[in-house]
């Protein structure tokens, strides 16, 4: 099975065929997709002017969207690789975080699905990497009461979730299931009060 520089390789093939350059960007989200994979593709072709269903598209706007891809994953992966570092430290020092903290990042370890959006159409709008460091600059924070990516106060708690854990805090802002570790317990408490409505568009 190709990796993703493998994949990122194939994209920017200016021998490649356009359709084969478009499948292994596809590809590349079955690696890394931050908002899960038919968010980040619809995401990247928002921003990239690429029409979803092109089997042609323009290769200057996919290589476009590959960098793009690939900043955010090397902004996930030096946080990852820091996060390992630290907790090895931290173990060895006899240091413990809750347990729902290090059970969210073996869940999305490698970065796919650490920002997923439950409604592919329904996602920030803001470069993946500026999303990412966001949510990581929240991660090695205290807890807070609103979204780590938009700041919206709206968090609603979702039931019918696709992927495990299957229910959790959905921010009615950008859309983003937020990770549990970066939310009080307040805004927790608060988030399953609220009833679940559909959620706005994306600034």
């Amino acid at each position: 099975m190709a990796g993703f520089r493998s994949l990122a390789r194939q994209v920017r093939d200016p021998q490649g065929d356009l359709a084969l350059r478009r499948y292994s960007l596809r590809k590349c989200l079955e690696r890394f997709a931050p908002y899960g994979h038919r968010a980040t593709w619809d995401h990247l072709c928002t921003r990239h002017t690429i029409e979803p269903e092109d089997r042609s598209p323009d290769p200057v706007r996919l290589v476009h969207a590959l960098e793009e891809l690939e900043a955010a994953r090397a902004v996930w992966l030096r946080y990852e690789a820091g996060f390992a570092e630290r907790r090895k430290r931290e173990k060895r020092e006899g240091l413990r975080r809750p347990g729902a903290f290090d059970d969210w990042h073996r869940r999305i370890w490698g970065g796919n699905g650490v920002a997923r959006c439950e409604d592919p159409a329904v996602h920030p709008s803001a470069p993946l990497a500026e999303v990412l460091g966001r949510l990581i600059s929240a991660l090695e924070s205290q807890p807070g009461a609103a979204c780590p990516v938009c700041a919206e106060t709206g968090i609603v708690w979702r039931q019918d979730l696709d992927c495990a854990p299957w229910a959790g805090p959905v921010c009615t802002g950008c859309g983003i299931v937020v990770p549990r570790p970066v939310l009080t317990p307040g805004a927790l408490a608060r988030a399953r009060l609220i009833r679940p409505r559909d959620l706005a568009s994306a600034a």
